[in-house]
């Protein structure tokens, strides 16, 4: 059985543009409520769909945190080419850490971080999470257990370099956050299993900006664009995003 991959979305609006990122392992689905909420209110929304995303996990492990960075420069370039000059972005787990590079290599009007990681939990835990993801991803392409099994275990044992590299991208971030002087909105959710949740402190304190905000949502996960409180989360970025200097 072969699965439908997400594909990247454009929902267009006014001539405020935001750039949705989503995580790793994760697709634009992560991001799309979010989206059709925003254009709702007059944003113009763009998500690109990492390479090796929405895949079988083994496609994945081809690509590097240094491929899926230019699909995101590459998806702030299109946003421009289309004449959107003014950019605020806005992304969840890998996604908020690629924000926050954006936020120091770009011009851009606002950022928002989602529940991202500057400094994980131990490079063994997003082993774990791959794995988990590769485990889940075969049981909807509906394999026999058996085949799962051994399917995972060769993953396991297959080079994880791109999967390591993601802690290289979080400590080159985490030096650099003192250069971003863009308004920042740092959201975590309490329950984040998936991340070290003090990444949203160390954020929240290293940015240089200070126009900054932290929230903590009481009674989210880590995919919190996804959970029980995103409906607050949604207006609580719209509240954000409707602050900031817009030109238009």
């Amino acid at each position: 059985m072969k699965l439908v991959a997400p594909k990247p979305f454009t929902f267009k609006a006014g001539k405020r543009a935001v750039l949705l990122l989503h995580g790793f392992t994760g697709t634009t689905a992560d991001v799309r409520m979010l989206g059709r909420f925003l254009q709702k209110e007059g944003y113009t929304c763009y998500a690109p769909l990492y390479r090796g995303h929405g895949v079988p996990p083994e496609e994945l492990v081809q690509y590097s945190p240094e491929d899926w960075w230019e699909d995101v420069e590459a998806a702030y370039a299109h946003l421009q080419s289309e004449g959107y000059d003014e950019i605020a972005v806005c992304g969840l787990s890998l996604g908020g850490v690629f924000s926050l590079k954006l936020g120091f290599s770009k011009p851009v009007k606002g950022i928002v971080t989602m529940c991202a990681p500057v400094r994980p939990k131990t490079e063994e835990a997003i082993k774990k999470g791959f794995l988990k993801y590769s485990r889940e991803y075969k049981l909807l392409e509906k394999k026999a257990m058996d085949q799962i099994k051994k399917e995972v275990a060769s993953l396991e044992e297959t080079s994880m370099d791109a999967l390591y590299k993601l802690r290289g991208l979080m400590d080159e971030v985490r030096t650099d956050l003192d250069l971003i002087y863009a308004p920042s909105f740092v959201v975590q959710a309490r329950h984040d299993e998936m991340i070290d949740t003090e990444s949203a402190t160390i954020i929240y304190d290293s940015i240089e900006t200070d126009d900054k905000e932290i929230k903590w949502y009481e009674n989210s996960t880590h995919v919190i664009t996804l959970g029980d409180e995103k409906e607050q989360l949604h207006n609580d970025i719209l509240l954000f995003l409707n602050e900031l200097d817009w030109s238009n």
